[in-house]
């Protein structure tokens, strides 16, 4: 046990608390170099969601200066340092309507305003934005405190992502979209207090020194409001996290449900859609009649999956509904029922040749124990003189060679036993 706290121990490699506390001073300020790389970083991951390019939105995450202003705000809190908690705050909020402005007037003056999936990630946060949020703010604040500070930064920029969400919210601000930018000022916000929280949680327990002095009292206000900050955040995440999780297992449901009514008493399911946010499933069937007795049989068939008969839609497809459309389409209708004798025909013919195949492979086998596997088929044969005739391929494995004369006579047998003729047979030698 005392070698594996060893292993665990992160006071060894810890740095000295003077250069820590200069490295995160100066990565909260926010003029001159760091500025510019804000704003370029902006309008880099704005692109990359407009076009919907995961690269180029990693890309912007990499160069982003603004988890320096949040891991202050953490460690300040720890150590109590008001004035460097101020400063970081005040950098921060100013990199934040930086951000805004810059992204909301790309999308202002940008031709592209379709919302693609890159964007529409970052709308919906839940508990899980949560988790990443802390344990990327965890590895961050571990890695700054460290001697062997490592690429650990970089990779937790894209991990808890801040750009994407800033830039979507000015999105929502540029398009009037309200929806989009709380959804994705809210994801910001829980990036924001988490990774700071890690970031007071690790200073704490790694026994930064207070660098004010502070009475108790006020110690107990700090943590009170720092309680409630986190209460009110990770609160409405809960929420779309349970939500995220219904509608989950209502699509993994819905899924099983069409895949066993994809043929359902002579109708095929040409189309179909799932909703899981509103719990419809949408079903286009061609073939036969949707009467009320049909469509109670597939109720019955989606409370078999937990689905409710009510989320349940019918879309014409190629179903009449009516006798007189059916009448105007008898056409259309004996093609759809000639495909479906035509499909049954063929997976009968399919099955039947798997079976006389395994059925002729044991049946040889006792004459010929060498023969130890089997390919059947029936084809044509087709010649130059523009005869067709219909032969059966037989292909055997064997562990020995065999001669013309038990060719011939396997031959006879095989044409004998398949009542076909033409018989093409080919004996392989395995090797």
């Amino acid at each position: 046990m005392k070698k594996l706290l060893e292993y665990l121990n992160l006071e060894r490699e810890l740095d000295d608390f003077d250069i820590i506390h200069e490295k995160v001073a100066k990565d909260i300020s926010f003029k001159g170099t760091n500025l510019w790389i804000l704003v370029f970083a902006i309008f880099v991951a704005s692109i990359g969601l407009n076009m919907n390019s995961t690269a180029v939105i990693i890309g912007a995450m990499l160069i982003s200066p603004l988890m320096g202003p949040i891991n202050g705000m953490g460690y300040s809190v720890a150590t109590y340092d008001f004035p460097l908690f101020k400063t970081a705050l005040k950098n921060f909020g100013f990199a934040v309507v930086a951000s805004l402005i810059a992204s909301t007037l790309y999308f202002t003056i940008s031709p592209v305003s379709a919302a693609h999936s890159e964007l529409l990630a970052r709308t919906s946060p839940t508990i899980y934005d949560v988790l990443i949020a802390f344990f990327g703010g965890l590895a961050g604040i571990v890695a700054i405190s460290s001697k062997q500070k490592g690429n650990v930064i970089p990779g937790v920029a894209i991990a808890t992502a801040l750009m994407p969400p800033l830039c979507t919210a000015g999105y929502g601000l540029a398009t009037a979209n309200l929806t989009y930018f709380f959804g994705a000022f809210y994801l910001f916000t829980i990036n924001t207090v988490f990774i700071a929280l890690s970031s007071t949680l690790v200073c704490q327990l790694l026994k930064f020194p207070i660098r004010a002095s502070i009475d108790d009292k006020r110690k107990r206000s700090v943590n009170q409001l720092l309680s409630f900050i986190i209460l009110i955040t990770v609160i409405p995440s809960i929420y779309f996290g349970y939500g995220l999780v219904m509608n989950e297992k209502f699509t993994e449901k819905s899924k099983k449900f069409i895949e066993s009514i994809s043929v359902f008493e002579g109708n095929y399911l040409l189309k179909s859609n799932i909703d899981a946010s509103k719990k419809i499933v949408t079903l286009g069937f061609a073939g036969n009649l949707l009467d009320d007795n049909y469509k109670s049989k597939i109720y019955k068939r989606a409370h078999a999956f937990g689905i409710d008969s009510t989320g349940i839609v019918f879309q014409k497809a190629l179903t009449f509904t009516k006798e007189s459309e059916l009448n105007k389409s008898n056409n259309l209708q004996a093609q759809v029922n000639q495909l479906q004798s035509v499909i049954s025909e063929q997976n009968r013919k399919k099955d039947s040749l798997n079976l006389v195949g395994n059925q002729l492979l044991k049946e040889v086998n006792t004459l010929y124990p060498e023969l130890k596997g089997c390919a059947f088929a029936v084809t044509k044969s087709y010649s130059v003189k523009d005869s067709v005739q219909n032969v059966a391929l037989v292909s055997f494995n064997s562990s020995r060679n065999f001669n013309a004369e038990e060719e011939q006579r396997i031959k006879k047998w095989l044409a004998s036993r398949l009542n076909i003729d033409n018989i093409k047979l080919i004996i392989e030698t395995d090797k």
